[in-house]
């Protein structure tokens, strides 16, 4: 069975994500670390008639013990975007405390699944990749940035123009990164046919990469997407532990290319270039990345074009982790 620490836990998207993981069968310890309130939160959580153990760890000097000995570590930690603030405004804070979670990891559990939500997806990936590599434990298989909610909402928006739709089942591919015009939905390539016409696909796509805009927007200052998050990030990591007891699972993901670079070789080709990081679907198994899936088709030219937009974004977000990381 598997041990899970959330850092933190007691934040907008942590509180729901560790109710939702308490539920799951498969978590049979549940770690829950953050800088406040969090043995609240545990204690709350912890009488849940599920079988799952929890404990709670508060503040740096208890953070060691939390990633004890885990199998996988997630981590939503760090402020949340407001109105009028990209995700890259809130590289800043979140860049450090990034680092600071991902050392401690590598250092107690380097053997981990780590799945990271901390925006900007797109440059706190990268921080923990060279985090990881300078401990001298990267395997780009077990790194993962957590974009299952632009593909959650990329299925529930397609059935929102289209009522026949059956947005549980619908996949859509959404490759690119996690942030605006860096998330591109393949809507062409969809699991299931849907007719869209050419001005329904624009107004799809620009929804999809400014949803977290209308929660922004919608919650007033109050803070931005926790609910719908926390949903993406516990079927992300339902369906990695899943993996982790030898079942296979499809699920899209922000990782390090070069954990398959033949099954990269197709979105570089169709614009990913020579960029170390790009969210693409893969197959889960035992040890993580088993494979990058095949998009089972060719993206449209509006598709295609929106890839080469999203690698040119990608590349500067990129390049910003990795020179926090080499500066710091």
């Amino acid at each position: 069975m598997v041990s899970v620490a959330v850092l933190g836990a007691a934040g907008g998207i942590g509180q729901p994500l560790s109710l939702l993981l308490k539920l799951n069968v498969n978590v049979t310890k549940l770690n829950l670390y953050d800088i406040v309130n969090v043995p609240g939160v545990a204690a709350d959580i912890s009488h849940v008639s599920t079988n799952a153990e929890v404990k709670s760890f508060l503040g740096p000097g208890q953070l060691d013990e939390a990633v004890s000995k885990i199998d996988l570590a997630i981590i939503p930690a760090g402020v949340p975007r407001k109105p009028g603030m990209t995700r890259d405004d809130l590289f800043k804070i979140n860049a450090g405390i990034v680092k600071t979670l991902v050392e401690k990891i590598a250092e107690n559990s380097p053997r981990a699944f780590i799945a990271v939500i901390s925006n900007p997806v797109n440059s706190t990936v990268p921080i923990a990749a060279e985090v990881l590599k300078a401990k001298g434990v990267f395997d780009a298989r077990r790194l993962f940035g957590v974009t299952t909610l632009d593909v959650v909402r990329a299925s529930r928006f397609v059935r929102d123009v289209r009522a026949n739709t059956d947005a549980a089942a619908l996949r859509v591919p959404v490759v690119g990164g996690h942030s605006g015009n860096t998330i591109v939905p393949l809507l062409s390539l969809a699991s299931s046919p849907v007719e869209l016409s050419e001005a329904e696909v624009k107004e799809l796509t620009h929804r999809i990469q400014f949803g977290g805009d209308e929660v922004v927007k919608a919650k007033d200052g109050a803070g931005s997407a926790t609910l719908s998050m926390a949903y993406a990030g516990a079927r992300f990591a339902d369906s990695l532990m899943r993996a982790m007891k030898g079942e296979q699972v499809v699920e899209p993901t922000f990782i390090s290319l070069s954990a398959d670079p033949e099954g990269a070789k197709e979105i570089r080709q169709l614009g990913a270039g020579d960029l170390e990081f790009f969210a693409v679907p893969v197959k889960l198994g035992a040890n993580g990345v088993e494979s990058i899936v095949p998009l089972g088709g060719q993206p449209t030219e509006f598709e295609r074009e929106a890839i080469k937009v999203s690698a040119q974004a990608l590349a500067t977000n990129i390049d910003t982790g990795v020179n926090f990381v080499k500066s710091a």
